[in-house]
């Protein structure tokens, strides 16, 4: 509601707005240093012809800037190609592994990726049984690549929690 009192108030008399804004008087030069103003004076009392080259217009030049054409194109950025080429044809979608946990609003998953719950299952698995669950097992289980499962494998584990006996008898007791 904010929004659209703000934007009222800002688009009032819009037009009267700008054209008053475009007929003021445009601002002057900078006044000049005293010093320069009298240097130029001199200049222009000692050679008169200044100001009438300054004011010609030499034809040879305007006709040199006539024959100028630029024809320029925007080359295409580095990001419209990565849009292009991320935009492949349709993914292949798996079922997600294991049913036993509540996977809210997942119905499928992109092939090549896994769920938070599938990377813990894998990975446990693979601490429990390293035998049986080998990376190659892992690729072909959940449709991975080798590089991905090796470097997951190598890098994440899953909490384990450790609970040690008291060595001595003065130690507190948990209750």
């Amino acid at each position: 509601m904010g929004a659209l009192v703000i934007r009222g108030i800002r688009n009032f008399n819009v037009e009267n707005r700008a054209e008053r804004e475009i007929s003021k008087i445009k601002p002057s030069l900078a006044p000049r240093h005293p010093s320069t103003s009298n240097l130029l004076q001199e200049q222009t009392s000692h050679y008169p012809e200044i100001k009438g080259e300054i004011a010609r217009k030499d034809d040879k030049l305007l006709s040199f800037l006539k024959d100028v054409y630029v024809d320029s194109k925007d080359p295409v950025s580095s990001l419209q190609v990565k849009a292009a080429e991320t935009c492949q044809e349709p993914k292949e979608f798996r079922l997600p592994k294991g049913h036993q946990f509540d996977m809210i609003n997942m119905k499928s998953i992109p092939k090549g990726k896994i769920s938070i719950v599938e990377a813990l299952t894998l990975l446990n698995n693979h601490k429990l049984y390293p035998e049986t669950w080998t990376a190659e097992k892992i690729v072909q289980e959940y449709q991975l690549e080798k590089k991905d499962v090796n470097s997951l494998l190598k890098y994440f584990v899953t909490f384990e929690v450790k609970i040690f006996p008291p060595e001595d008898k003065k130690a507190i007791q948990s209750k």
